[in-house]
């Protein structure tokens, strides 16, 4: 496809301190298991003979995840390596004899990739390990070039086939592309070499099955689902842990909420209402779509047209630093009345309300009437016109007004919290900076998944850094713009996937999330 928004995620993730991306360790398949195989996260080194056994909740049939049954089984694992905790890597091997790599283990995406060893024009490449097809006995060539974008450029390189071991799960005929231009310096920063994405073969890029497929097709997993677990004690010596094939009913409480996969290719679902502090933002009462990714540390709201409001009103309520909007603060001085007026008298709809008081074009309002389909700023002959940063501010400040007058607050009231939101927008650079002092006093931010609320407290959505006898916290919600017909969306990282424990329910395409233990 022509546009992978995964990778602006990648592009956002690597500016910030919080670009820890969830990687996951690999260990072997033990045929006792009736195919399980299970990952191990891994924080430091440990003497591998002292891992106890886990137990493993092994799916009697594909449609009864709760009929489980229990068996015993010791993995063999391979550790993760973790970098300054926020990069967490596994190691596979690529072609015979093995090439070995460290890669992101990835539910946001579908393809796998690593640096070729004819990438010999672009600086990162150089601080990574490289694939080498002419001493792999069990290469071959395919040829086809592929680009995968970023937010900020993409990386170039070209499809090849050889066999994949991930664990002791040696897979045939894998079709992976070589990289052989890694184009932001950005990429520099990484201590992995490639990524090994775990999402449905409809995002894939050229079409290439992924791993996970084949992991079925070639008969190593016979129940088809996995689940992931981490472990967000930083002191703890195990991570966390994926399972493919089962479930470690040892790493969650109570049961799992099932929700149906809304649209295939992302792991996608629909969300409710996101609640700060038990009080509604008002965006989601009709649902939004999110994605379940393990390829991010944050949480990314959308800041597609009224979507950013929602974010900003995180951004707000955590104390966080955004930017300041004149254009934004202007309107409410000089048209905060109007808007009051009309929306007491009735004139609910954003984009009218804006096109009458001058802040909006009644030709915007009646093209997206016409068609609905249309992307924003383009015309219904294909031009482009974008509207003035005025109309886009007054859409959202009419949303925001909307969402405090259900609170029943005063006018004066409500204005001036409009008007501290226009000093919290989202960073465009997506990094988010909170007071270390202030987190005891933070709310806690609900998403509604499947009519039950899954609670964020904010020691779990901001991230503390230690430099020296010094503290810096950076926010967990960053805005991500994914532009129709993906997005928007809302992106569901491993702050989130910390606090629950994730089945990928592949066979019943739903995902089931339950309080991690």
């Amino acid at each position: 496809m022509g546009y992978n928004f995964k990778y602006v995620l990648v592009f956002i993730s690597l500016m910030c301190v919080w670009c820890g991306r969830l990687r996951f360790s690999l260990a072997s398949t033990d045929s006792s298991d009736g195919g399980l195989v299970r990952f191990n996260l891994r924080k430091r080194n440990l003497d591998r003979h002292s891992l106890s056994a886990a137990r493993i909740k092994k799916a009697s049939n594909a449609g009864d995840l709760g009929s489980d049954v229990n068996t015993d089984s010791t993995p063999n694992v391979v550790y993760l390596k973790n970098y300054l905790d926020s990069q967490y890597f596994g190691e596979i091997s690529i072609g015979s004899p093995p090439q070995y790599f460290n890669v992101v283990f990835d539910t946001g995406s579908s393809n796998l990739w690593v640096p070729s060893s004819k990438c010999i024009f672009s600086i990162p490449c150089y601080f990574h390990s490289k694939y080498k097809s002419r001493i792999s006995s069990t290469y071959t060539e395919i040829g086809t070039s592929c680009k995968i974008p970023y937010g900020h450029g993409s990386i170039y390189g070209f499809f090849s086939q050889d066999v994949v071991k991930v664990g002791d799960i040696i897979i045939k005929d894998q079709v992976f592309a070589e990289i052989t231009k890694e184009g932001s310096l950005a990429l520099l920063a990484l201590h992995y070499d490639g990524i090994l994405g775990l999402g449905f073969k409809d995002i894939s890029i050229g079409e290439v099955t992924p791993v996970w497929y084949n992991m079925i097709d070639q008969g190593y997993i016979y129940q088809n689902v996995f689940s992931l677990w981490l472990n967000k004690d930083p002191v703890a010596e195990i991570g966390g842990e994926i399972v493919f094939g089962g479930i470690n009913s040892r790493h969650f409480r109570g049961e799992h909420t099932y929700v149906p996969i809304s649209q295939k290719g992302y792991w996608q679902i629909d969300v409710g209402d996101v609640l700060l502090a038990n009080r509604s933002t008002g965006l989601c009462e009709g649902s939004c779509a999110a994605i379940v990714d393990s390829g991010i540390s944050s949480i990314a709201g959308p800041t597609f047209i009224n979507l950013q409001t929602v974010v900003t009103q995180i951004n707000h309520a955590i104390g966080a630093q955004g930017y300041v909007s004149l254009e934004c603060k202007s309107i409410i001085h000089n048209y905060g009345d109007k808007i009051w007026d009309a929306l007491i008298s009735g004139q609910l709809n954003p984009e009218i309300l804006c096109a009458n008081i001058g802040l909006c074009s009644h030709d915007k309002y009646q093209k997206d009437n016409v068609i609905e389909t249309v992307v924003h700023d383009e015309n219904l002959d294909g031009s482009t016109s974008k509207e003035s940063p005025f109309c886009t501010f007054c859409d959202m400040i009419v949303f925001w007004i909307q969402v405090q007058l259900k609170q029943s607050n005063l006018k004066e009231k409500i204005l001036k919290y409009v008007d501290e939101l226009c000093e919290k927008l989202p960073s465009p650079e997506g990094q988010v900076f909170v007071d270390c002092n202030s987190i005891a006093a933070m709310p806690h931010i609900s998403f509604t998944i499947g009519n039950r609320s899954f609670p964020l407290f904010p020691q779990q959505y901001v991230l503390r850094v230690e430099e020296g006898s010094s503290s810096v916290c950076y926010g967990g919600f960053v805005a991500l713009d994914v532009p129709p017909p993906q997005g928007p969306l809302w992106v569901l990282g491993d702050i989130f996937l910390g606090k629950y424990h994730t089945v990928f329910d592949f066979g019943n395409q739903s995902i089931g999330f339950a309080e991690a233990a």
